[in-house]
């Protein structure tokens, strides 16, 4: 209880920089849980995690906004969430029959067709230049700085405060979700289709059925971290949605380690947080140049890219199971080391038995 205790006192201490970074990691560690599940857990390859963040950001854009139907945000967040997986339900077919390289290959298609629709379909989309995002709102409660103001213990929560818990809740369902996936026998069977298709057949396994559910179910994670991304941005355009980001996901969960949920948010909040950290603190960082200009060596997000990918190859040459089994390794070890200090002497032991090398035969008579 002392971690969730913690986050939920985060914003009484920290300023509006550090909880929108905090939103960012928060949104990314849902979408690297729902991508763990689809190429950790059920072992399938997938280069198109951007274009089902994109449909959730811009369904609910297009949902909750003008033009657009205009409904409440919470409905609109839940359809937004149910569209990104209607999307990867049509999808389904595809990663039911074709693994490995050639369903990366197939899934890299949607990036670039989602992307040129983005830019096509400017009435709903707004073209190159995106969409505002309309304020998440409950009733009369808005998750804005504006209304209704709010005074919690002396500190005023602004849009960043209010959309901090609103991010633990969702990343909270999405995290007991997935926990609870693995755990049970769809987590079972997927498990048993990554490491042997024929063996999980013959366990009587249905391959096309759980691999399309299971892309089903990660493209729904992937549309509510698009929902949370485009709150905490509060204005969605086409050029985000690309393939770097897919690549960024990649990372997130290689790093984090493959199929476990603890191993994707750390990897998420590694990603996500390296660039923005490095553009904030540019000025006091060798060989960087300051966020916008060229003067002084690499940009903050280029240098960012060649560290998390460096990180990639260190992680799969010196640890396959990436952070998560070397956080793992490192508690064994402790416990090992613990277990093998002598205990303090608290009173007289009882004497102890002769060895039989120690033991002399009697004398016959």
């Amino acid at each position: 209880m002392a971690v969730p205790a913690l986050l939920c006192a985060l914003p009484f201490y920290l300023d509006a920089f550090w909880l929108r970074l905090g939103l960012f990691c928060t949104a990314a560690a849902i979408g690297a849980v729902g991508l763990s599940l689809l190429t950790g857990t059920a072992g399938q390859l997938s280069l198109g995690h951007a274009f089902f963040l994109a449909v959730g950001a811009y369904g609910y854009v297009w949902l909750a906004g003008e033009p657009g139907p205009g409904l409440p945000p919470p409905v609109a967040l839940v359809l937004a969430v149910a569209l990104a997986g209607l999307a990867g339900l049509l999808f389904s077919p595809v990663a039911g029959r074709v693994r490995g390289i050639y369903l990366g290959v197939a899934t890299l298609a949607l990036v670039f067709l989602g992307h040129h629709l983005l830019l096509a379909a400017g009435t709903v989309t707004g073209g190159f230049n995106g969409r505002s995002v309309p304020p998440m709102a409950f009733g009369g409660f808005a998750f804005t700085a504006q209304e209704p103001e709010l005074l919690v213990l002396g500190v005023p929560f602004g849009a960043e405060e209010r959309l901090w818990y609103l991010g633990l809740a969702l990343f909270a369902g999405s995290w007991y979700t997935a926990r609870n996936l693995l755990r049970g026998r769809p987590g079972r069977a997927l498990v048993a289709l990554r490491d042997s298709e024929t063996a999980a057949s013959v366990l009587g396994v249905a391959v096309a059925r759980h691999r399309s559910a299971a892309f089903v179910v990660s493209s729904m994670y992937a549309g509510l971290a698009g929902v949370l991304l485009a709150l905490a941005f509060r204005r969605v355009v086409p050029d985000y949605f690309g393939l770097a980001l897919s690549v960024d996901y990649l990372a997130m969960i290689v790093i984090g380690g493959l199929g476990s949920v603890a191993g994707a948010t750390a990897g998420a909040c590694f990603v996500t947080a390296l660039p923005l950290l490095m553009a904030r603190y540019a000025d006091h960082l060798p060989f960087l140049a300051a966020p916008g200009t060229t003067e002084g060596g690499l940009g903050p997000t280029e240098a960012a890219r060649y560290l998390y990918g460096a990180a990639v190859v260190l992680v799969l040459l010196r640890a396959p199971d990436g952070l998560h089994g070397a956080a793992a390794r490192l508690r064994r070890a402790t416990t090992r080391l613990r277990s093998r200090r002598t205990p303090a002497d608290t009173g007289p032991s009882a004497p102890r038995p002769p060895s039989s090398a120690a033991r002399t035969k009697e004398p016959t008579s």
